[in-house]
C-alpha cells in the first residue's frame, strides 16, 4: 500500500498491545480501574500503531506514483516539513523540520510526495541519522536526480525530559548526493533554507 491515512487498527494487534500497556501501567503502581485510565491502554495501543504506520507504507511506490517527465533541471526545494518520530532507544518523541532539495534529471515528482516520504520514514522507531539517510537514499534511488540534499533539525524528548535534560538543544543532520556534494551547490541550498 503506497500511502493512506491510517484510521483503521488491527484488532488483534490492538488487543495484544493494550494488554501489555495495561500491565506496564499496573507495574508502575497505577490503578488501571481508575476512571481516567480505563481506556488508556487501548488509546495507547492505537497511538503506537499510528506512530509506527510507516512500516506498512511503501515510500518508493509513493514517489513512483507521482513522477512526471519534465525538462526543468534547476533546484527544487521543499523546506520546513514538520516531522514527528519516536526515538528507538527510549520510545520518546523527537520532532522538528526537514528540508529537502533535488535537481531533476528528466523527471520531477509531485511536491506533496516529499513530505509523505518524510512521514513514512518518521513513523517508525528511528534515530535521526538513519531517518536523514533513508529519505535521501529513497529519493536518490527512485527519482535518480542530478542530486539530492536533506537537512533535518529536531528536538529530542529523550534529551529534554530525561537524561541530560537540555531543553534548548537542537540536533541537525544532513546528507548530500550528486551535485550537492559540490560546495557551491550545497551552499546555495543551505542559503535558500536559511542556514
Amino acid at each position: 500500500m503506497p500511502y493512506k491515512k491510517f484510521e483503521e487498527y488491527n484488532i488483534q494487534v490492538t488487543d495484544d498491545v493494550k494488554d501489555r500497556y495495561k500491565n506496564i501501567i499496573e507495574d508502575l503502581g497505577e490503578n488501571t480501574s481508575r476512571e481516567g485510565l480505563l481506556k488508556t491502554p487501548e488509546r495507547a495501543a492505537k497511538a503506537m500503531q499510528f506512530l509506527t504506520q510507516g512500516y506498512h507504507q511503501d515510500p518508493v511506490e509513493i514517489l513512483k506514483g507521482a513522477m512526471f517527465k519534465e525538462s526543468y533541471n534547476e533546484m527544487v526545494i521543499v523546506k520546513d516539513i514538520e516531522l514527528y518520530s519516536l526515538c528507538e532507544h527510549h520510545i520518546l518523541p523527537f520532532f522538528g523540520k526537514a528540508h529537502i532539495a533535488y535537481i531533476p534529471n528528466g523527471y520531477i515528482v509531485g511536491l506533496s510526495k516529499l513530505p509523505r516520504i518524510v512521514d513514512v520514514f518518521a513513523r517508525r522507531l528511528q534515530v535521526q541519522e538513519r531517518l536523514t539517510e533513508q529519505i535521501l537514499d529513497c529519493i536518490n534511488d527512485t527519482l535518480k536526480p542530478q542530486g539530492v540534499a536533506v537537512v533535518i533539525e529536531a528536538s529530542h524528548m529523550c534529551m529534554m525530559m530525561r537524561g541530560v535534560q537540555k531543553q534548548n538543544s537542537l540536533t541537525t543532520t544532513s546528507g548530500f548526493r550528486g551535485q550537492f556534494e559540490k560546495i557551491e551547490t550545497r551552499n546555495e541550498f543551505l542559503k535558500l533554507i536559511g542556514k
